[in-house]
């Protein structure tokens, strides 16, 4: 496996995404992190931890792949570990914008839920895959369309252990 980004590299990118969500927010608060379960649990743990502002902590899933598939299927959202977002401001994290079809349709979720706002993070953006419009807030890293494993990114839920980000062998997208 090739070593993509590797864990120092994430950690120092992740003080300067929270330095970026800081100036963001700055009188704004309280906001709601939302992650976007199963691949964001690392990203999202050790970024909260870098902000220096009081957080709500919220998840909800989202897939679009199962098992072993390196394609998106139909979406599916479960928001049942939600609390009453109303009024709140949603920052919204992701592990990774491929197609922008998940992200744009949890954000409208959000809206529709009556959240002040939302703005989005993802730890990847993925050149060459995108098929709707749609422009996070903040972005860790631009990655080739490669499948990538690790820091919280798996395949066949495995390899979400790994410190670093890492191309599977013939992952291509």
């Amino acid at each position: 496996m090739d070593v993509l980004i590797p864990a120092e590299q994430i950690r120092e990118r992740l003080d300067a995404l929270a330095a970026e969500i800081g100036r963001a927010y700055e009188g704004k608060p309280p906001v709601t992190v939302v992650g976007i379960l199963n691949g964001c649990l690392m990203f999202v743990a050790d970024l909260v931890r870098r902000i220096d502002f009081p957080v709500r902590v919220a998840f909800v899933t989202a897939s679009s792949y199962r098992g072993t598939a390196t394609s998106p299927g139909r979406l599916e959202i479960h928001d049942g570990l939600l609390p009453d977002l109303t009024g709140r401001h949603v920052l919204l994290l992701d592990d990774i914008l491929d197609t922008g079809k998940t992200l744009t349709r949890i954000v409208a979720h959000l809206l529709d839920r009556g959240v002040a706002s939302v703005k989005v993070g993802v730890l990847l953006r993925k050149v060459g895959r995108q098929e709707v419009p749609f422009e996070p807030d903040f972005v860790g890293f631009t990655i080739p369309d490669k499948f990538v494993i690790g820091y919280g990114l798996d395949f066949n839920d495995e390899y979400r252990h790994l410190p670093y980000i890492g191309v599977l062998e013939g992952g291509e997208g």
